[in-house]
C-alpha cells in the first residue's frame, strides 16, 4: 500500500545547531501513528517542516504520492493537513462558532457571513465530540477542556486526509479523554490518518497503530504497539537497554527503608481564606513529601503559602532557618527555600532573556562584586549546570524560548539549585515533559536528596507522588485530612484516602 505520507532523509538546522539528521516518516492510510521521542529529539521540527512552519535543508517530501513542500500552515490545512498545537491557535474572545470556522465561513449570495449556517454547522460538528454548549458566547468563557476539543473540532471539520494531534489530553480529564478517543476512531474509520503525539505513553496502546520513535533528530524505531512495551518505548527513547532501565527502577524514588533528619520545614494550621483552610505539612532533612489530591484541594495554594506569595490570616511557617516564616519572597529566598512553579511560562521563564541570564536570576545578589556581577563566575555556575543537568542548547547565550520544555524546566531547576537550597518547592516538575527528560529530572531530584535537600513535591500524577515521595499528605478542599508513609502506598492505597475524604469520613493518619 502506498503511504499517505512520506518524509525521508529530512534535514534542518538552526543557527549551525542540526535539530534534524537525515529524518524519516512515514504514515499509512488510516492509521493512526504515535510520534514519541525525548524534548529536543526533533518532532516538533519534524512536523512544523511538514506543515509550512520552517523550510528543510534537504531530503524528500510526498503527500499522496506527490511532492509535497507546503509554504503555509495555510496551504497544508488547504490541503488536507490539519494540525491542533498543544499551545492552542484560538481567539478566546471570539464565539466558539467563530473560532470553528474562520478562513472557512458560510455565505449567502450576496457575500455576506451566513450565520444560522454557521451555527447550525458548529453545533452538529460539536455534538460528535458530546458537547453540548452555546456557540454564539466567547469560547474564552468556557473550560481549557472546551477549548481544546473545540480545536480538535475545528481540525476534524475541513475534511483533513492528516489530522496532527500534539498533546491533545493535555487539559482533557478521563471522560473527555475517551471521547476523544472515540473521535480518533471514527476518525480512523473513515480513512483520515492520524500523527499523535503526546508524552502519556499509555494512550498510544489505547488509540495508536505504531510509533516512530525519535532521538537527537534521527529516526531510530519504528514500532508496531501490539508487538511492543511501555518499558520498550522507553528503552528506544533514551537509547538504553530495557534490562538497565528496569533495575534502576525509572521513578522509584522512595523504595526501602527512609531515616528522617532533622526539621527543616513544620507549617502548622495554614489559612489563607476560602482555598486553604486549614494544611499541616513537615518536612525533614533528605526526605520528598508529596501533596496528594485533586485540582482544587489546595496543593499550590500550600506551596505558596510557604513561599510567601500569599499572606497567611491564620497559622505558622516555621524552618530551621527562620522560626518566624516569612515576610515575602525574597526572604525565602535567603533562608534556603527555593521555588519551582507550576507555571513555567507564566511565572518560570523570561522567554526573550538567554539562558544563562534566566539560570541566575535568584543568584545574582550573590554574584554582585562592587556592583557589578561577576561575569565569570556567572559562566562558570552556568556551565556546571549545564553539564550536570545535561541542558541541550547551542550556547548558554541562547534564548530560552528556543529551548524545548524540559530543557527549559531543568534551566529553572537549576536555578533554584545554584542557591544550595536547604528546601526545595517543586510544583508539577515533569509536567510536559517526555520520559526521558522525566526520568532526568527525577534523578536529579533524588542526587540532591540523598545530599540532604528536603523536597515538598506536588504532582497531579499519582505513579509520581507514589514512587517519588517518603510520605505524602493528602489535601481536600484547603485541609490536610490524611498522611501516607512509604515503603507501602500504593496508587489504590492514595486514591482510597481522597475518596474517604470526599465521602466526609474522617481519613486520619494512615500508615
Amino acid at each position: 500500500m502506498q503511504p499517505l505520507l512520506r518524509m525521508q532523509g529530512i534535514n534542518k538546522s538552526f543557527a549551525g545547531v542540526a535539530a534534524l539528521t537525515s529524518a524519516d516518516l512515514e504514515i499509512a492510510p488510516g492509521e493512526v501513528h504515535a510520534v514519541i521521542g525525548q524534548n529536543g529529539a526533533g518532532k516538533s521540527t519534524m512536523i512544523k517542516i511538514l506543515t509550512g512552519v520552517y523550510r528543510k535543508d534537504s531530503g524528500e517530501m510526498e503527500f499522496e504520492g506527490k511532492p509535497w513542500a507546503a509554504q503555509s500552515p495555510r496551504e497544508a490545512q488547504d490541503n488536507g493537513i490539519a494540525t491542533i498545537y498543544q499551545e492552542l491557535s484560538l481567539v478566546p474572545l471570539r464565539s466558539v462558532t467563530e473560532n470553528v470556522i474562520i478562513g472557512y465561513e458560510p455565505r449567502t449570495r450576496l457575500g455576506l457571513i451566513d450565520w444560522k449556517t454557521a451555527h447550525r454547522r458548529t453545533r452538529e460538528i460539536l455534538s460528535e465530540f458530546g458537547i453540548d454548549i452555546d456557540v454564539t458566547r466567547p469560547l474564552g468563557s468556557y473550560s481549557t477542556a472546551v477549548q481544546q476539543l473545540t480545536a480538535i473540532a475545528r481540525a476534524v471539520s475541513l475534511n483533513s486526509r492528516l489530522v496532527i494531534m500534539d498533546e491533545p489530553t493535555s487539559s482533557l480529564d478521563d471522560s473527555e479523554v475517551k471521547t476523544l478517543f472515540g473521535v480518533v476512531r471514527g476518525l480512523k474509520a473513515r480513512g483520515v490518518s492520524v500523527i499523535y503525539v503526546s508524552h502519556f505513553l499509555d494512550e498510544l496502546f489505547h488509540i495508536c497503530d505504531r510509533a516512530t520513535i525519535m532521538r537527537d533528530g534521527q529516526r531510530v524505531a519504528v514500532r508496531k504497539i501490539a508487538e511492543t512495551t511501555k518499558l520498550g518505548l522507553i528503552a528506544d527513547m533514551l537509547g538504553r537497554d530495557p534490562e538497565e532501565i528496569a533495575a534502576a527502577g525509572m521513578t522509584d524514588l522512595a523504595g526501602g527503608t527512609h531515616v528522617r533528619g532533622d526539621v527543616l520545614l513544620e507549617a502548622s494550621n495554614l489559612n489563607t481564606g476560602r482555598n486553604l483552610r486549614d494544611v499541616s505539612v513537615l518536612v525533614h532533612k533528605g526526605e520528598i513529601v508529596g501533596l496528594g489530591g485533586l485540582l482544587g484541594s489546595g496543593r499550590t495554594e500550600t506551596a505558596r503559602a510557604i513561599f510567601a506569595m500569599d499572606r497567611l490570616h491564620g497559622g505558622v511557617v516555621a524552618t530551621h532557618a527562620n522560626p518566624a516564616g516569612f515576610r515575602d519572597p525574597a526572604e525565602a529566598i535567603r533562608s534556603g527555600i527555593g521555588f519551582l512553579t507550576e507555571d513555567r511560562k507564566a511565572e518560570g521563564i523570561v522567554p526573550e532573556m538567554s539562558v544563562r541570564e534566566n539560570m541566575t536570576l535568584a543568584l545574582l545578589p550573590r554574584l554582585l562584586r562592587n556592583g557589578a556581577i561577576d561575569r565569570a563566575r556567572e559562566e562558570e555556575i552556568v556551565n556546571h549546570f549545564v553539564k550536570a543537568l545535561g541542558i541541550k542548547l547551542a550556547n548558554i547565550e541562547q534564548p530560552i524560548r528556543e529551548l524545548s520544555g524540559g530543557n527549559q524546566q531543568k534551566v529553572l531547576l537549576a536555578r533554584w539549585l545554584a542557591l544550595e537550597p536547604d528546601l526545595l518547592i517543586l510544583d508539577e516538575p515533569t509536567r510536559g515533559v517526555d520520559v526521558g527528560a522525566k526520568f532526568e529530572i527525577q534523578s536529579i531530584i533524588q542526587k540532591y536528596v540523598e545530599k540532604g535537600v528536603g523536597v515538598l513535591l506536588i504532582s497531579s500524577e499519582f505513579e509520581e507522588l507514589v514512587e517519588g515521595a517518603n510520605r505524602i499528605v493528602v489535601l481536600q478542599d484547603g485541609v490536610s485530612v490524611a498522611e501516607l508513609q512509604n515503603p507501602g502506598i500504593t496508587e489504590e492505597s492514595l486514591i482510597g484516602a481522597i475518596a474517604q475524604s470526599h465521602d466526609g469520613a474522617d481519613a486520619g493518619a494512615i500508615s
